[in-house]
């Protein structure tokens, strides 16, 4: 419930970004993305650390900083923390990455956008430019469900560019989250003749999607995230047969190449560079994640990668409480010397 006491409140700033990186995108996504920046009270930014905040999907960043009723936005939710001493202060950016499919995965597609540049090429270097703030050894990255795979992959890619991720409830175990999902896409789309493009023209002229039409457009959108084939309406195909949804290997292998249990396999060294790991999963998941979580537990457990896992009692939805956790162990390894 929304506290009665304020803390002293810090200041949210608005950056626009012109990206080039965006410009003759396949899907006509607006190259101009809003930036919402938190600074704590009485801090310019200068010589803090940098958060990135990556909203899950169906969301963006500058929604997590509007009004929110029965609850804290995360402005208020730094502000309490850092008023609390239990978090150092500390610039938080929290970019607008949505798509014309509903969201974001925050890796380079060729239909969607290259966002993982977009993201360490465009959108951090204009938020240090204007604070003062991060820079190497004092990043870090968080998000939940499709901002904590995206925060999750930036560490095993990236590790170089950031120090320090948190994933809440993160896409992971891929056959498990995914390939349940399929044939209820191929029934859906039956009723269209299998045209991706009549479902999305509808889907786009209705004056009210259902919480299904949402479920079947983000299962297209990572088609466009994993497989993407600009060639195709939308630059969508599906990883399944259309008459029988057996799975397409040459389709299916390039979903799971994206799978963070597979990227673990070749990258998982790079993140003992890494001053801080957090990643967790609610025992009631029902997306399945949790399976996912566990293995890449077991997986940095065997080969002696220092990270922290964490399961709590609750499903997959209303999980900004867990930032609770989260946020102060980044923040306290970023401004940690090495």
């Amino acid at each position: 419930m929304r506290s009665v006491s304020r803390p002293p409140r810090g200041s949210v700033h608005t950056l626009w970004l012109d990206s080039s990186l965006l410009a003759a995108n396949l899907l006509n996504e607006s190259t101009t993305r809003e930036v919402s920046v938190y600074l704590p009270a009485g801090e310019n930014g200068a010589g803090l650390p940098l958060l990135v905040d990556l909203a899950a999907f169906l969301s963006g960043g500058p929604a997590h900083a509007g009004w929110k009723g029965f609850g804290e936005n995360l402005p208020q939710r730094l502000d309490r923390l850092i008023a609390d001493g239990l978090l150092p202060p500390v610039v938080v950016a929290m970019p607008d990455c949505f798509t014309r499919l509903g969201g974001n995965q925050y890796i380079n597609s060729s239909v969607l956008g290259p966002w993982a540049d977009v993201l360490r090429a465009e959108v951090v270097p204009l938020v240090e430019r204007q604070f003062g703030c991060g820079g190497p050894g004092r990043r870090g990255v968080f998000g939940k469900s499709s901002g904590g795979y995206g925060a999750l992959v930036h560490a095993l890619l990236y590790p170089d560019f950031w120090s320090a991720a948190a994933c809440h409830s993160g896409d992971m175990g891929f056959e498990l989250l995914f390939y349940g999902e399929l044939p209820g896409l191929v029934r859906t789309l039956s009723a269209y003749d299998m045209n991706v493009r009549a479902w999305l023209d509808n889907f786009f002229g209705k004056p009210k999607q259902k919480s299904g039409d949402l479920h079947t457009l983000l299962l297209l959108a990572m088609c466009a995230s994993f497989d993407p084939d600009p060639a195709q309406p939308y630059g969508i195909r599906l990883p399944v047969d259309p008459y029988t949804c057996e799975l397409i290997p040459e389709r299916w292998h390039n979903f799971l190449r994206w799978d963070p249990l597979r990227l673990a396999e070749e990258h998982a060294g790079g993140l003992r560079s890494l001053k801080a790991l957090f990643f967790d999963c609610g025992t009631f998941d029902q997306y399945n994640l949790l399976y996912g979580a566990r293995r890449l537990h077991r997986q940095l457990q065997q080969r002696g990668i220092a990270h922290t896992y964490e399961e709590f009692k609750d499903d997959h939805n209303g999980l900004d409480y867990r930032l609770d956790r989260s946020l102060p162990l980044l923040v306290n390894a970023l401004i940690r010397t090495p």
